[in-house]
């Protein structure tokens, strides 16, 4: 399952379902926790539909085509409540949006729809919250107008920076050597659960022409400093503290982490995103090719 199916089921599973406000103050000492207000006739009618999208999703159906029958089941219900303007009713619209920008890829549409929740349901959050909506369905359009850029065979972008323990890191100062850009974090579990393979290449690479370069999404130095140092990482690590903000991963249209890249000698890219086994060969292969 790709990363935005799983995105998009994510976001089936919170958007216009959390839990309603309690009726009381149970944060107070004794007090008994009010039961929730029963969900209103459009909550539970989005709430059975999206179960339904969350099941076509799950079997693999997200094209238009394939959801066709339940996106007009979105209009049946906006019919349906019409006259309403509540929260509940403008989730609906909303989640109609996210399908089209979150699953079908169609941002024009999505934003298309984003605008129409601010113009009919104005007052309620969901509209307050569209502007915000729609400068992140942008930030994520523009990093994947880099990702598509960054192709096998085209020469990946140089930067110069700083790493961790002060000293000059760019891609040109390993001219000649098979390199693997690796963006990752301590707090990212795939990231940790592929690290053993990737020292073990490393170690059995590095003398024959292979580096990493590290640029970690973390935020705390310290606990980064000590990780590194007890896995014994000893390439370089670009560190800013800005976690998703990353400089260098927003340069790459990084948006899920582990990402690599592997380089030849000139700085191209002869691979992406290589796990395992697969790492290992076409290290091996790259190492030979060079010497």
């Amino acid at each position: 399952m790709t990363i935005k199916t799983i995105a998009a089921l994510a976001a089936l599973s919170l958007i216009g379902l959390a839990p309603r406000a309690l009726a009381a103050d149970d944060t107070a000492p004794g007090a008994q926790k009010a039961a929730p207000a029963p969900k209103s006739p459009a909550a539970a009618d989005l709430q059975d539909l999206v179960k339904k999208v969350r099941t076509q999703l799950s079997e693999g159906k997200k094209t238009e085509a394939d959801l066709a029958p339940t996106l007009k089941e979105f209009d049946e219900l906006l019919t349906k409540y019409k006259d309403d303007k509540s929260d509940d009713v403008a989730q609906i619209l909303l989640m109609k949006a996210m399908l089209y920008s979150q699953v079908l890829e169609n941002d024009v549409k999505g934003t298309e729809l984003l605008e129409q929740v601010k113009k009919d349901f104005p007052e309620t959050r969901a509209a307050k919250n569209v502007d915000s909506m729609i400068a992140s369905m942008k930030k994520q359009e523009e990093s994947k107008k880099i990702q598509r850029g960054l192709a096998e065979g085209t020469k990946f972008p140089d930067f110069e920076e700083k790493d961790l323990a002060g000293k000059p890191m760019s891609i040109a100062n390993y001219k000649g050597k098979v390199v693997l850009v690796d963006f990752w974090a301590t707090w990212c579990g795939p990231c940790v659960g592929e690290l053993p393979n990737v020292i073990k290449t490393y170690e059995k690479h590095h003398g024959q022409g292979f580096e990493i370069v590290g640029i970690s999404l973390d935020s705390d130095e310290s606990k980064l400093k000590s990780f590194i140092k007890d896995k014994n990482m000893t390439w370089q690590q670009f560190f800013d503290g800005k976690g998703w903000g990353n400089k260098l991963s927003t340069k790459y249209g990084v948006n899920s982490i582990p990402a690599t890249y592997l380089l030849d000698g000139e700085g191209k890219i002869i691979g992406k995103n290589l796990r395992g086994e697969a790492l290992e060969e076409a290290v091996a292969k790259a190492v030979s090719a060079k010497s």
